[in-house]
């Protein structure tokens, strides 16, 4: 898709401007579009079963259930037989018990139940509302969720903690890990790889704490992205042709600022003819090339032992003969491993890293190589990242919710002891309006970037129009 408007030879002539933005505009248009996800109402708000009686019938039902019902032959029920199977029981239990049902409360009744029986409970409801971006559980008592980047408190609530501990497990032991007072720590995911972190007594002081980040079924794009005002359309083509010209990139950011779904959206660039290797804590990517291998780590045993880090994976993707390596999360000693890896063929790789600015990001980097334990001097060190490393795009979610990409600059090499580093492109914020919603404009710095000659090489041609400083993007 990128090589449609910018492969050409590199004697051509440069497009006039008017040119160059229609060329950006046609590649982003002719990227797929994902439809922005309709706003669906809070379902706990709109659901009248979470009264204390109803809550407390639905959990004594689901243990009375789970006693009398065979649950491996119903679970080979298909669906419509195993809801049949289900309404019949909660009718006879619902009229025992004298609940004030009528037929569309007794359906939702029915449905919590499955919730209980084949989902995650309570919270399923919000795992199934699209404009969810995260789930936030403090105690048994208090939900919250985030939609559109602003946080907000739900009706949602469990039972007791012993409840709410249940659902943790049952998300935790699907992918082979637990948590309990000699482990109250815990990193998941669920089976669409939605991110799970769990804290637990005696960590949490007043009962559990649950946070869920919410993935997209279908991942952002760059397209997406232009159009929520992330970026720009000049930004996203240079980004795209860099990703496609294999210049190894770091994505940095804090946390929810979108480091994951930048790299995801950027991943749709490499060529479908290369081998990649993602390594993650908790497996969350959503790479959409069909030669992928997903590797994650794995936490010790109840004896201590048995821990897989990153750093071992690192060292392993090595040996599956990858072109590219992905890391979702670079925070510790695997980052000399990392570096090492983009210094000996295997240029276009990827990671993240935690950091509020480019040169934070830098810093950082330094941090985790030091981990490593390794007798290396400072300068050696920078020479390693000024080597490896040429892009760094940085991502911040600002007060109003909205994530924007902040800057973009390139890493041109070392003077001394100094990392050089020049921006290309920036966000510059300007004010705050009264509704709290954050003013600014995007803009380049006048720079071109040193990488320019790499992508004319391989046949892509940026305009430089798009890097005048004097025109707005």
């Amino acid at each position: 898709m990128l090589s449609r408007f910018t492969t050409r030879k590199a004697s051509e002539a440069e497009p006039t401007s008017a040119m160059a933005e229609a060329e950006a505009s046609s590649f982003l248009n002719n990227l797929p579009v994902i439809a922005a996800p309709e706003t669906v109402p809070d379902a706990a708000s709109a659901n009248p079963l979470l009264s204390a009686k109803l809550l407390d019938a639905k959990v004594r039902l689901h243990r009375r259930l789970i006693e009398e019902i065979n649950l491996d032959a119903l679970a080979k029920l298909p669906e419509e037989e195993m809801k049949r199977q289900i309404h019949g029981l909660v009718s006879q239990y619902t009229l025992a018990e004298r609940l004030p049902l009528n037929a569309q409360e007794l359906n939702d009744f029915v449905a919590e139940i499955l919730d209980e029986m084949t989902g995650l409970g309570p919270i399923e409801p919000l795992l199934k509302d699209p404009s969810v971006n995260d789930i936030l559980i403090n105690g048994h008592e208090c939900v919250y969720v985030e939609r559109r980047g602003i946080l907000e408190p739900t009706l949602v609530r469990f039972k007791d903690e012993s409840h709410l501990l249940r659902i943790v497990n049952k998300i935790v032991s699907a992918v082979g890990r637990r948590v309990d007072e000699s482990h109250p720590l815990c990193d998941a995911r669920l089976l669409d790889g939605s991110r799970v972190n769990v804290a637990v007594r005696p960590i949490a002081v007043d009962g559990p704490l649950v946070s869920i980040r919410k993935f997209s079924k279908k991942p952002f794009n760059l397209n997406k992205l232009v159009d929520m005002g992330a970026i720009r359309p000049q930004m996203a083509v240079l980004m795209a042709a860099a990703v496609r010209a294999r210049v190894t990139m770091i994505v940095s950011g804090g946390t929810g600022s979108g480091k994951t779904t930048m790299l995801n959206a950027l991943s749709s660039f490499i060529s479908e003819k290369e081998r990649l290797v993602t390594i993650e804590d908790a497996a969350e990517l959503q790479l959409q090339q069909p030669h992928v291998g997903r590797m994650e780590t794995r936490p010790p045993n109840i004896e201590g032992k048995g821990e897989i880090r990153q750093r071992e994976l690192v060292k392993n993707a090595l040996r599956m003969r990858p072109d590219r390596i992905i890391l979702g999360e670079c925070r510790g000693e695997e980052a000399f491993d990392m570096l090492q890896a983009m210094n000996t063929g295997h240029e276009g790789s990827m990671a993240t890293v935690h950091a509020n600015t480019p040169r934070d990001a830098i810093s950082r980097l330094e941090q985790m190589i030091g981990m490593a334990g390794l007798p290396m001097t400072i300068p050696s060190i920078r020479g390693q990242i000024a080597a490896a490393i040429r892009v760094i795009v940085q991502l911040q979610r600002f007060s109003d919710g909205k994530r924007r990409v902040t800057s973009i600059a390139e890493i041109t090499g070392l003077e001394g002891d100094i990392i050089q580093m020049q921006e290309i492109f920036k966000f510059v914020r300007t004010s705050t309006g009264d509704d709290g919603k954050v003013e600014g404009h995007f803009q380049a710095t006048g720079v071109r970037p040193r990488f320019l000659g790499d992508l004319v090489a391989q046949g892509i041609t940026i305009p430089g129009s798009y890097f005048d400083p004097a025109k707005q993007l």
